[in-house]
């Protein structure tokens, strides 16, 4: 049975955590008029527990490789920064408006994996995203005149820095350092960095609030652990495209949770993001026959490179 390539691997975990986050942003809606630093509080807590778990099943020492410590800081509060701003525009905005703004992040993977990583981006790529953006944007059809600045603002905000997360992500994975583990410090460090704020501006909850936040902490973690093993398994050039369909999912529940029925621009956007997933997942199989196989010259059957 051949093994399933590293980046296939990928494009799935990127999918389950799409599903997993659009979830999240269900139950946070659910959860009512809370602050946001409660809700992020309650998001990593319930992570944090899970990912302990499974470093104590794979018998962890729970040491920090060399040289890996500022690239988990700066995964982990420009992380928090970024739940903090998308939390607060999903309480002040339409929904839709404020998914939107976080669905920037993979925009941004892009552009801080070209400058940081130094990976590479085809002009066939760099238009695959820039359309599937296009795409989310008559999904969600963002009222922009009749946004609060400050939650907009704040919104946007919460997309770049998950994008600039996300590729901390990425190197952490060049450099060793185990995916669990990534969870595990950056739940840490949220639960410490918003206990206080938390306890501060602290609101009672009702069963249904507690409910809903402990759901939206589930779901959130299914995400964090999908979206750190997809940027593991592959270049964000090759998966982040497939972000974009959090987008549908939203939709999806937005139906059946809250009775919103998309019109026909929505189902437009639908079409745009699937088929640039669709063309991105064949040209990067095609990169990767010619990068594998070299077809000689007068014959039919490629041959084995074996410089590979």
């Amino acid at each position: 049975m051949k093994r399933i390539p590293a980046k296939y691997k990928g494009i799935l975990y990127i999918i389950i955590s799409a599903f997993c986050f659009a979830f999240m942003n269900a139950f946070v809606r659910l959860s009512g008029n809370l602050p946001s630093f409660q809700k992020s509080f309650f998001r990593n807590f319930v992570a944090f527990f899970f990912a302990l778990i499974v470093l104590i099943r794979q018998g962890s020492d729970f040491k920090i490789k060399k040289g890996n410590f500022k690239f988990l800081f700066l995964r982990s509060f420009i992380g928090t920064l970024g739940i903090l701003g998308n939390f607060y525009a999903i309480d002040h905005l339409v929904l839709s408006d404020a998914s939107m703004l976080n669905k920037m992040s993979p925009f941004f993977v892009i552009i801080f994996s070209f400058l940081i990583l130094k990976e590479k981006l085809t002009l066939l790529q760099g238009i695959a995203v820039v359309i599937a953006f296009i795409g989310s944007m008559f999904i969600v059809k963002p009222t922009f005149q009749n946004m609060d600045l400050l939650a907009s603002t704040l919104g946007f905000f919460g997309g770049v820095c998950a994008g600039f997360a996300y590729t901390m992500v990425r190197i952490l994975s060049k450099r060793g350092q185990s995916g669990a583990f990534v969870v595990f410090f950056f739940s840490a460090f949220s639960c410490l960095f918003t206990l206080p704020f938390m306890i501060a501006t602290f609101e009672p909850m009702t069963v249904k609030q507690v409910l809903a936040l402990l759901g939206a902490g589930l779901a959130a973690t299914g995400g964090q652990f999908g979206i750190t093993s997809a940027y593991f398994y592959a270049p964000a050039k090759e998966v982040s495209v497939y972000d974009y369909v959090q987008i549908i999912f939203s939709a999806i529940l937005g139906y059946l949770m809250f009775h919103q029925i998309p019109d026909g621009y929505s189902f437009l956007g639908y079409f745009l993001i699937i088929s640039m997933a669709v063309l991105m997942f064949f040209y990067n199989n095609k990169l990767l026959f010619f990068k594998t196989k070299q077809v000689a010259p007068n014959m039919e059957k490629p041959i084995e490179n074996k410089s590979e």
